[in-house]
């Protein structure tokens, strides 16, 4: 089956910044998915968090891990394979209590899972490490009294027939034992089982050599597999999160074409606000045109004042003239009719001189 989710959240993800390790940084800008992933080929639970193709999170529960709720929204955990602090914020807090409920379960899962592991590693290995010891130790087992008795006491002929497992009487035995042909026999076996337990000691060093060498290449091995298992399960994520990432990319099409829309209607707007400015150069220029022709009139009508008011005094002047014409015409009309008065009378009394002379 490989890796799947087994539960997901949605948060905001955070790490400790790796300068002061005090600081939160945001690995996101917005609110993304958080799942936890079990693989049941290896017993193994991880935390994985994807910002679009980026793994932001990839973190491998182990049971020494501790996720702590230092807010009633916000939740931390410290993973020492990454050498970071990672830090989530929930949008409620019933959504961090379910996390951290999820992440004390898969913890002791995992912790179960690691002790199984040792267990079948432990029965597994024990019969191999026995074995090689086993089959030193046997050929061993008989030389191990003579070695150790090698002075000439009477028991190294009676060990060396019974390691032998062919029963004799006892006089034959030490006869046998005083025998300095036996004596040099048994000495060339000694001599010869020496020479085989060197090279059997030379053989369990250089077996327990490639061993090491063994185990080196295994630990090797299983990081690049821990890489390339990594690798999978990035490309798994990501294959996972396809629908995501169309829903995303749907997402920002529709906004491409509002974008578009609204850059179209701003340049439709920045055309006709051009048309205005042009607009308003060709008014400006009337006004300007209208201004200088106002400044003419201005000075044509302060000109024509002037003139006015010439006119007015030249106007005063002649009235004061009429004036006096007029008061000069009455001095004349008072004095005809003066004189029209004395002329009557001189006429009447010229008539009545007449009808008294005739």
């Amino acid at each position: 089956m490989g890796e799947q989710p087994i539960y997901s959240t949605r948060a905001h993800v955070f790490q400790i910044d790796p300068n002061t390790k005090k600081n939160w940084l945001p690995t996101s800008k917005h609110a993304v998915t958080v799942s936890y992933f079990y693989d049941s080929t290896r017993n193994v639970y991880r935390i994985i968090s994807l910002d679009g193709t980026k793994a932001i999170i990839n973190s491998t529960i182990s049971p020494n891990m501790t996720f702590t709720r230092t807010s009633q929204k916000f939740g931390q955990w410290a993973d020492s394979r990454a050498n970071t602090v990672y830090g989530l914020g929930f949008s409620t807090e019933h959504h961090l209590a379910k996390f951290a409920e999820k992440f004390s379960e898969y913890k002791e899962a995992a912790r179960l899972a690691k002790e199984k592991s040792q267990e079948k590693m432990e029965m597994a290995t024990s019969p191999s490490q026995e074995s090689p010891s086993g089959e030193l130790v046997s050929p061993l087992t008989p030389v191990t009294p003579p070695m150790e008795n090698i002075n000439g006491t009477d028991e190294i002929c009676d060990t060396t027939p019974n390691s032998d497992t062919r029963p004799e009487p006892v006089q034959n035995a030490l006869a046998f034992a005083h025998s300095p042909a036996m004596t040099k026999h048994w000495e060339a076996e000694l001599e010869a089982l020496k020479g085989n337990n060197a090279k059997l000691t030379a053989a369990l060093l250089e077996s327990t050599a490639n061993v090491k060498q063994w185990k080196q290449q295994l630990a090797a091995y299983q990081e690049e597999a821990e890489r390339l298992h990594k690798r999978v399960t990035e490309l798994e994520c990501q294959s996972n999160q396809t629908p995501v990432i169309k829903s995303q990319k749907t997402e920002l099409n529709q906004t491409i074409e509002e974008l578009e829309n609204t850059l179209r209607d701003k340049e439709e707007e920045m055309e006709r606000l051009k048309e205005e400015l042009e607009n308003m150069n060709d008014l400006m220029e009337q006004k300007d045109a209208l201004t200088q022709k106002l400044e003419e009139t201005e000075l044509r009508g302060r000109v024509l004042e002037e003139q006015l008011a010439g006119a007015e005094q030249r106007l005063e002047e002649n009235q004061e003239e009429q004036e006096n014409f007029r008061k000069s015409l009455r001095t004349l009309l008072e004095l005809l009719d003066g004189k029209i008065f004395e002329l009557t009378e001189l006429r009447d009394t010229l008539a009545r001189l007449i009808e008294e002379a005739s």
